[in-house]
């Protein structure tokens, strides 16, 4: 069981809606998770996952692939702001084909830059507390992240 790393377009081309998909935005502490509908139209922020050991956040994900009959996973890839990669787009490569080795789910990326920035900018538009934000932003984050994809897709 071997998932493919593949790009929007490739993905499009052998997919097509009826089983969701998720949105993952790694931070260096925790996973912000997200999930389509099986139309591929509307992102919704899941849940926060505190990273701990590869493995551990491996079968977090792996269990709601299996609960939510996952198609494919979307990954934040976080570019620095003149397109370079650096250390953190470094990290969630790894973090693919890792697990790609444990999920036959096909895995994408999708530029994050500004996801999280967006985001905080809303929830404090939305006058949310630290507290409350500090909560919930990393899904909301992911949610971004997939939805960005999700358009895309719409028009391939």
């Amino acid at each position: 069981m071997t998932a493919e790393i593949m790009n929007i377009e490739e993905f499009a081309g052998k997919n097509r809606p009826g089983r969701p998909l998720l949105g993952l935005d790694l931070g260096t502490k925790t996973i912000g998770i997200a999930i389509s509908n099986g139309l591929w139209s509307i992102a919704s922020p899941l849940e926060t996952i505190k990273r701990t050991k590869f493995t551990a956040d491996a079968e977090r994900l792996l269990t709601l692939i299996a609960e939510n009959g996952i198609g494919g996973m979307v990954l934040g890839l976080p570019l620095n702001m003149d397109g370079s990669e650096g250390p953190r787009v470094q990290a969630t490569r790894a973090f693919a084909r890792n697990m790609a080795q444990k999920s036959d789910c096909p895995i994408i990326y999708w530029d994050e830059r500004l996801s999280t920035a967006a985001v905080t900018r809303t929830l404090l538009d939305a006058d949310a507390s630290r507290k409350r934000r500090s909560e919930v932003v990393d899904k909301m984050a992911a949610a971004y992240i997939l939805q960005g994809a999700l358009d895309r897709l719409s028009r391939l």
